[in-house]
């Protein structure tokens, strides 16, 4: 196994993975950008290094810094987590130049399954289902719209090196093409520095179900069962559930098959995900393959009991996957919902700033991956993720149950947070009864709200007395300072005897 660990991210996915590494004995080391020199996960490191200012382009997205700080401290592997340089094979090249294992797929794996045309290429040689649509970037756009015309509207555009929805946009009309091709080459470009897209059939109404595959270097390649991604505002995950309610035995098989069929065609080792849209008739589709770790992970940990970042670890050391596929037997239904610092009130406003106060909530079936804590302050120059709040129960309706119970305990001050969000969409009958698809949700947040539902008694303006306890604390702190003395009673005395006074008959 592995002496010691670089972690190549922040938040709570390296907070994820820094706690593995200690469970396995492992040595870690954390990387920082100057307003993350407080976050919980340099906090928590065995050892913590600056690597630059706030900015991504000059810290986490800087291989030369994270490099050079895996050389001084002696690491012997990095594991990127999600996000910044995951999916990049520039990282996997440089750890292997280095001498150092990168805790991944290879990066021609990630080159030929993870960009999304030479995927879609894959999938059809490996008889994977796929949306009809190109299969190499269109470089112009006069001929991206005849190839819409002919397809038939709507279409979807998609950034070739794209993910979370960034230069995505669906096409209704040939009227509104050339707009939508503008508007997403530029926020391709802008997200991932490559301007150039493809073009699907855009599917009514369809589900996002992904597979989490695993493989290992000896040739074993096995499905853990599917995850339900539906629930997206704007392309963007916001919550998650395995298994999928919709999801029959025959319809696992075959697309575990299809996902392990994909995974070994395409030299695939370590964790990912093959994402699949899956229309009413329930046919499925190939969408695309995540070459790393998904935010979404812990509902799968949650229903196979598999620890998914000790396994990416022993995996990248050489280990064999110690189970085969059909040994694995979920069980039970697990939910994740993700907080962020935003708004939902003022269409979703980023809301950094200190962190005043904080109740996690506890008890049966219920975990918390977080990334911060009382009187952390959250930066705004980065995802608004705070952390990731997981359900699990016997049944999905036990889970709900929990889940709801759990987010009336979560409690937050001196920041916006979207609980109200997941409040509302746990009381939708139509999430319920499992009946959702991708459009959903923007469909649901484009209705008017219901009326907010009273507090619980006793829970009024909770947030607001937290906040003023908090600043009067302060206060009286600041205005004491010198002024006690030997002499003068304590306030808890004083509190004490006139609660005995006042039991005195």
């Amino acid at each position: 196994m592995f002496k010691k660990i670089l972690i190549a991210n922040r938040g709570e996915i390296a907070v994820r993975i820094l706690r593995a590494c200690r469970e396995l004995g492992i040595k870690n080391v954390a990387v920082f950008s100057e307003v993350d020199r407080t976050a919980p996960h340099v906090r928590l490191a065995d050892e913590a290094y600056s690597i630059g200012p706030a900015a991504s382009r000059e810290s986490y997205l800087r291989i030369d810094k994270l490099m050079d700080v895996a050389r001084r401290t002696g690491c012997d592997a990095l594991h990127p987590g999600y996000g910044f340089l995951a999916e990049n094979p520039a990282l996997p090249r440089a750890c292997s130049d280095a001498g150092m294992t990168f805790i991944g797929p290879s990066a021609e794996a990630m080159e030929m399954m993870g960009a999304k045309t030479s995927g879609k290429q894959l999938a059809r040689r490996s008889e994977v289902p796929t949306v009809p649509g190109t299969d190499e970037a269109i470089e112009n756009p006069e001929e991206a719209q005849s190839l819409a015309r002919s397809m038939g509207y709507p279409v979807l555009l998609k950034a070739i090196a794209g993910g979370g929805g960034k230069g995505m946009r669906v096409v209704p009309t040939d009227a509104e093409f050339a707009g939508a091709w503008r508007d997403a080459a530029s926020e391709a470009l802008n997200a991932f520095g490559d301007p150039r897209l493809f073009l699907e059939k855009y599917l009514i109404g369809p589900r996002h179900i992904e597979v989490q595959i695993f493989a290992d270097a000896h040739g074993r390649v096995v499905s853990l069962g599917e995850r339900e991604c539906s629930i997206q505002r704007r392309h963007q995950k916001v919550v998650e559930e395995a298994p999928s309610p919709v999801v029959t035995p025959e319809l696992r098989k075959k697309m575990g098959e299809a996902a392990v069929r994909l995974a070994r065609a395409g030299g695939y080792t370590n964790a990912g995900t093959v994402e699949f849209l899956v229309d009413a008739d329930l046919n499925f589709y190939f969408l695309e393959v995540n070459t790393r770790l998904q935010v979404e992970h812990p509902v799968t940990e949650q229903v196979t009991g598999l620890d998914l970042v000790k396994l990416q670890i022993a995996i990248a050391a050489g280990h064999r996957l110690p189970f085969a596929w059909e040994a694995i037997t979920p069980r039970g239904n697990a939910m994740e919902v993700r907080l962020y610092a935003e708004d939902p009130d003022n269409n979703f406003f980023p809301s950094p700033g200190k962190i005043l106060s904080r109740h996690a909530p506890t008890g049966p079936g219920i975990r918390l991956d977080e990334g911060v804590y009382e009187g952390y302050t959250v930066p705004l120059e980065y995802d608004p993720l705070l952390s990731k709040l997981i359900a699990w129960g016997n049944s999905r309706e036990e889970t709900i149950a929990r889940l709801r119970r759990a987010l009336d305990e979560y409690t937050i001050t001196g920041i916006r947070t979207n609980v109200s969000l997941f409040r509302r969409i746990l009381a939708e009958p139509e999430f319920l009864r499992g009946e959702f698809h991708t459009k959903w949700l923007d469909e649901l947040l484009a209705r008017p709200s219901p009326p907010a539902t009273p507090p619980r008694p006793g829970t009024e303006d909770a947030s607001v007395i937290a906040a003023a306890l908090w600043h009067t604390t302060r206060a009286n702190s600041a205005a004491n300072v010198n002024r006690t003395t030997s002499a003068e009673p304590s306030r808890w005395k004083s509190q004490g005897r006139r609660q005995q006074l006042d039991r005195t008959p």
